[in-house]
């Protein structure tokens, strides 16, 4: 495994990445995750956060292709997917494809288009294909999904329901900058964009070949049952009305694995378990209403469950790697 290659591959693209994005770098590694592992990420705030200016630095910093769909209350399934349309010079049906043909897409504000436009998305996203007239086509490789929606503005949006939601490995809220990294943001913006200068520095084929990679990192059964312990505790807590599903705990180990991988390592720790666990499983959680009223997240929840459960000793972890 050649996890050198790929630690300065990932490397490359955080810095160049850096360079128009400040202050996000735990940010910025949940979306390379996501690239290897062909998964999608929703990206949540407030306006003029960042968010479609990180989808936008992602897809600059890989030489890939990149689609953009601004999404609004009379986009049809057919301007994401495609249509057959009949030429008229041909005389025949000929297929024009629709922006989902791509490697990375922007999907803005996906929470303004109709409940039919958004389940144009779930095939593509769960199977890495479409089906348009009964005709099956395989999408590109990686395919990654970049959603972002405003939490605040709710006139004229329909909330993504749980089916989708589950089809993000992660949710991640941008936030504010701090005061020193918003005066730092004034001054790189000052006087041009550091975005209309931003060159790729990674091609497709390393993603690909991380891709492949990453399933033979090592991880104990001992980790794996520490996920587990933790996905079973989301199930029996009584604030929660629904626990994480078997593709939650399948992207958590996913998750976990390229975040090792990344990090120069080609086996788990607990501590990559902790860390990828909020951002992979708090936006699958149906919490009970009155939780909300009081103010507690998800998020709060699934660092009390991370604090109850005992974490695989050291003894455990090094007799499970002589296995």
């Amino acid at each position: 495994m050649n996890l050198d290659k790929i630690k300065v591959t990932v490397d490359g693209i955080k810095a160049n990445i850096q360079k128009v994005i400040i202050g996000k770098d735990d940010i910025i590694d949940l979306l390379i995750i996501s690239l290897i592992s062909s998964s999608h990420v929703l990206l949540e705030d407030v306006p003029g956060t960042g968010k479609t200016l990180l989808a936008k630095s992602l897809a600059k910093s890989v030489d890939c292709s990149f689609k953009r769909i601004q999404f609004t209350p009379d986009l049809l399934p057919s301007d994401v997917t495609g249509i057959n349309f009949y030429n008229q010079k041909n005389s025949e049906f000929e297929f024009r494809p629709g922006p989902i043909f791509t490697n990375i897409l922007l999907a803005d504000e996906i929470n303004r288009a109709t409940p039919r436009t958004q389940s144009s998305l779930l095939e593509a996203m769960e199977e890495k294909q479409v089906t348009i007239d009964g005709v099956t086509k395989i999408l590109e490789k990686p395919f990654m999904v970049i959603a972002t929606q405003n939490p605040i503005e709710t006139g004229g949006t329909f909330p993504l329901p749980e089916a989708q939601l589950d089809r993000f490995l992660f949710k991640i809220n941008m936030g504010y900058p701090t005061f020193d990294e918003g005066f730092n943001i004034l001054k790189r913006f000052k006087e041009n964009n550091p975005m209309e200068e931003l060159k790729s520095v990674a091609m497709i084929e390393n993603i690909i070949e991380a891709s492949h990679l990453y399933p033979k990192v090592h991880i104990s059964d001992e980790i794996m049952k520490y996920i587990m312990e933790i996905v079973e505790m989301t199930r029996k807590h009584e604030n929660i009305v629904l626990g994480v599903s078997p593709r939650g705990s399948q992207a958590l180990l996913k998750a976990t694995m390229i975040y090792a991988i990344i990090q120069g390592r080609d086996y788990v720790l607990p501590d990559d378990v902790k860390k990828m666990s909020k951002a992979v499983l708090a936006h699958r959680l149906v919490l009970k209403r009155t939780l909300k009223i009081q103010g507690e997240s998800a998020e709060m929840i699934i660092d009390s469950i991370l604090k109850k459960i005992i974490v695989p000793t050291e003894y455990k972890l090094v007799q499970g790697m002589r296995k």
